[in-house]
């Protein structure tokens, strides 16, 4: 292969406020810094980003759009998508970025659609396996996945963050109905409301931290469906354990009604059972909310220590270990100091550049 020139990347969509787009754009600043031409190519691309994407089925095609000796092609894969396909059949040099796909027997008793595009993307992880010369994963969670499929070469570089990013303004109207409506401990967690992030087992430790500890708390469930009938399921839960008022079902909100929710927060609670990095776990850090979560997937890793890491997800154990954290005033003000502490070192941006530079480096060598 001649000298590597570009490095374009894929994505299949390009939106505001999501962690995979986001850490696209980081990527290309980053590759520019680093003297590569790249661009992004997307199935689809939200208006905020008109002019900045182009059409994944332009690469190629002449016209600035590259294809070619001198290209290294960047795919970021975290579901199924006709873009796999598409580079498959290519002959430049392919570095698969793997945010996670997630299993999809989380989503069959729920929606087979989103069941069969968790699939597609597991089967298409093993033929681009035979195809990449790299692959960089979020996670060592991650990177044991890419092994196992069959990637001979890879390298673990956490997704590109600002932390700085988290520190937007605070709707003032969301923050002050959140202030009126508190009678108790604030409980949050900010995600998709998935099979594999159990909402519903946040629900039921909830429901028996109320009986026992704080009647008047409040839970918020922060993030849209990715499953409707997972969503109908949960509501229903809410409402058949006599919860409605106590808990709510936000769904997607802006980033200003998403930064009052964390600042109104006691604690974040995860007890998802399928995460390739965990992004929220980082924002909540930021805004000094103390973490307690189950340890499965990548949230060990992503947590390193710093939140109450749980080896079970009894409501019991959970509702124990949500109140020592509201009550105790050594333990939480310890959990954020060390959750600040780790956002300043191991997920600075700085240091995560520096990472995923030299996993470029490496795939670079690799492409050779």
């Amino acid at each position: 292969m001649s000298r590597v020139r570009a490095v374009h990347q894929f994505v299949p969509v390009l939106y505001p406020h999501d962690a995979v787009g986001g850490h696209t754009l980081a990527v290309q600043a980053l590759l520019h810094e680093l003297g590569y031409e790249s661009e992004i190519f997307v199935e689809a691309t939200h208006p905020a980003y008109a002019g900045r994407t182009r059409p994944y089925l332009d690469y190629g095609t002449g016209r600035g759009n590259g294809g070619g000796p001198g290209d290294l092609l960047l795919l970021h894969v975290a579901s199924g998508t006709v873009q796999a396909d598409f580079l498959n059949r290519r002959s430049e040099p392919l570095v698969v970025d793997y945010h996670n796909i997630t299993p999809s027997s989380f989503f069959e008793p729920w929606e087979l659609g989103a069941a069969h595009v968790q699939s597609w993307g597991r089967a298409q992880l093993v033929t681009l396996a035979r195809r990449a010369v790299f692959g960089v994963a979020d996670s060592g969670f991650n990177e044991v996945e890419l092994r196992q499929v069959g990637f001979g070469a890879t390298a673990v570089a956490p997704i590109l963050v600002d932390p700085g990013g988290f520190a937007g303004e605070v709707d003032a109207g969301v923050g002050e109905r959140l202030a009126a409506e508190r009678s108790g401990a604030e409980w949050l967690f900010v995600g998709r409301v998935a099979p594999n992030k159990c909402q519903h087992d946040v629900v039921a430790a909830f429901a028996l931290y109320r009986r026992l500890y704080d009647p008047g708390a409040r839970l918020r469930l922060v993030g849209g469906p990715s499953a409707q009938a997972y969503w109908d399921a949960v509501a229903g839960y809410v409402a058949a354990l006599g919860l409605e008022g106590a808990v709510e079902l936000a769904g997607s909100v802006p980033e200003g009604a998403k930064a009052a929710y964390f600042a109104n927060a006691d604690v974040f609670v995860c007890l998802s059972e399928h995460e390739g990095f965990c992004v929220p776990l980082l924002e909540a850090w930021w805004w000094g909310v103390p973490v307690v979560a189950f340890a499965a997937a990548a949230v060990p890793e992503t947590l390193g220590g710093a939140g109450v890491l749980l080896g079970d997800k009894s409501p019991a154990r959970v509702a124990a270990a949500v109140d020592r954290v509201v009550r105790d005033a050594r333990v939480r003000a310890g959990l954020v100091a060390a959750g600040r502490e780790r956002l300043a070192g191991e997920f600075a941006l700085e240091r995560s550049r520096a990472r995923f530079t030299a996993a470029i480096e490496q795939a670079i060598e690799a492409a050779a």
